[in-house]
């Protein structure tokens, strides 16, 4: 597998060892450099690019607004971005922005190296065939700077939060957290073993303790049934009734 780069930063030293980078690791391939965010979005807009190597602080369009531009773009289209910056002071915001990875400059070629193989894992885990939803035996998704494997049958209940969704498993008392909607999550789920109950919560079904008119119980907490979804909840009760 080749990934398409660009590598983007306004300091022409930096600009040049990014690109020596590229030109040296055989699964990259470089297919642009830039001195400026603008002129980086000509690129992303006429070609097909997997990574991008782009640096923070710019005058014109910073990095971190060139990768909040990279968000409209659907489901796995969008290129993933390795940040390269001198200041330390920006993981939070990196991170927001979905970001793969973080280099502190001045930074190694075995630095670089280890940055582009968590690229290449990611779009390798995002080729390999999946199985149809219904019979999906798990998911992957992005937790801190990695993708965790998530079994399905291990999903208790999912509550939403904004731009994150809370994985509850079961038999962990910690959460996981990851970066994604709720909707988006909803669609990756089989529907018949999910359902979504409450604009902030799908819950598996086979997982549901007991039943009211307006909550449900499951993994030891009640959520409210949203007046939207009380139909779905009583198809489903109908059928075991």
């Amino acid at each position: 597998m080749i990934l398409n780069c660009i590598a983007v930063d306004d300091e022409p030293l930096a600009l040049g060892l990014i690109c020596s980078f590229i030109e040296q690791t055989p699964f990259l391939k470089l297919a642009g450099s830039f001195s400026s965010g603008i002129k980086a979005l000509e690129a992303l807009h006429n070609q097909h690019i997997d990574l991008i190597f782009l640096d923070i602080q710019m005058p014109d369009l910073t990095g971190i607004q060139l990768a909040r531009t990279l968000e409209n773009k659907p489901g796995n289209v969008k290129p993933r971005v390795i940040f390269t910056t001198a200041f330390n002071n920006y993981a939070i915001e990196g991170y927001k922005v979905d970001a793969l990875d973080y280099l502190l400059k001045p930074y190694d070629y075995e630095e670089f190296l280890k940055a582009a193989n968590k690229a290449k894992t990611y779009a390798e885990l995002l080729t390999v065939k999946q199985p149809a939803a219904d019979n999906e035996e798990y998911i992957f998704l992005k937790v801190e700077y990695q993708l965790v494997r998530v079994a399905i049958k291990d999903i208790v209940y999912i509550e939403g939060l904004k731009d994150y969704a809370k994985i509850h498993l079961a038999n962990e008392t910690k959460p996981l957290l990851s970066l994604i909607t709720l909707k988006s999550l909803e669609d990756k789920l089989p529907t018949r073993l999910f359902m979504r109950v409450h604009r902030s919560f799908i819950i598996s079904l086979d997982k549901i303790d007991a039943v009211t008119k307006n909550t449900v119980q499951i993994g030891g907490i009640n959520i409210t049934i949203g007046e939207q979804y009380k139909d779905a909840m009583k198809q489903f009760l109908s059928n075991w009734l």
